[in-house]
């Protein structure tokens, strides 16, 4: 195992996620609450370990990423990102323990969707925001967003990407890892910018808009409402997030080859049609079972 280029690798994804927090800092600027302080703490925290662990591979090169760094690196960054991501939570008093925080920030990253608060109104917005944001980080992928930046650390990310990608094969739509990484990722954003518009144009406002379209492209399902969506009792809004969720939930190889002219693209794959006639049967017996009670 070579360790140097795992902490190499690891120290850009530690980078992203600290810098990351300036987003929901907006937000208490904004409100003038003192969760500002939480946030500039996770984010130097952040920044440190990143920096220790760039000077600890500093002289690793592209050869040295093989599978078994690889995957070190996918199981790791998780560990490394929740720990980080925490921070803010513990800073701010969200939660009273370490393994709170961590337990809250893994859920997020890896859009697990379960969470210890009970009261997640009281938080202030920069939190809250944050903590959907790491919602929306993970459901992309954290990794997926490194390899679009890794080849200007001379590491290569074809074995990293064939170690994040779930499936048999990893599908790319470009020869390149760092084009695939930075298509896929754009559509992502598109997808959750056309939510957020959508919600808007509903009567929701930006804050809620973003926050519930990062839960939503994440399908993980955090909110920054106690009652979560359910709290609007506000069918538009019901159905939004519905449509995106179902799209958040194929293949994004799909939605490109979609984009780009092929719409036939998504009832050719035999997984988005099993996909999509799980759903019709799922909602159907749904219906069926609340008319019945």
């Amino acid at each position: 195992m070579r360790l140097a280029v795992v902490a190499k690798v690891l120290s850009l994804l530690c980078l992203i996620v600290s810098l990351f927090m300036v987003f929901p800092m907006a937000w208490s600027l904004a409100d003038g609450s003192n969760d500002l302080s939480a946030l500039l703490g996770g984010m130097g925290t952040g920044l440190v370990v990143s920096a220790v662990l760039f000077a600890a591979g500093f002289k690793a090169k592209a050869r040295d990423l093989g599978v078994r760094e690889a995957f070190a690196v996918v199981s790791l960054s998780w560990v490394f990102a929740s720990a980080i991501g925490g921070v803010p939570y513990l800073l701010n008093g969200t939660v009273s323990s370490f393994t709170d925080a961590f337990f809250e920030a893994m859920s997020g990253f890896t859009t697990t969707g379960a969470s210890i608060l009970t009261d997640i109104q009281s938080n202030p917005r920069g939190i809250l925001f944050w903590r959907d944001l790491t919602h929306w980080l993970g459901g992309m992928g954290i990794i997926v967003l490194s390899l679009a930046i890794l080849p200007f650390l001379g590491v290569g990310g074809m074995q990293l990407y064939k170690a994040e990608v779930p499936g048999p094969v990893p599908e790319k739509i470009t020869p390149r890892v760092r084009q695939t990484a930075l298509l896929l990722w754009g559509v992502y954003v598109l997808l959750s910018a056309l939510q957020v518009g959508a919600l808007m144009l509903g009567g929701m406002d930006l804050f809620e808009s973003l926050t519930h379209t990062f839960g939503t492209m994440a399908t993980g399902g955090f909110s920054p409402l106690n009652g979560s969506i359910g709290q609007y009792g506000n069918p538009y809004f019901e159905w939004v997030i519905t449509l995106f969720m179902f799209l958040a939930g194929a293949n994004f190889v799909l939605h490109y080859l979609a984009l780009k002219g092929d719409l036939g693209a998504w009832w050719r794959d035999e997984e988005f049609r099993f996909y999509a006639k799980i759903t019709v049967v799922s909602v159907l017996a749904a219906t069926a079972i609340l008319f019945a009670t």
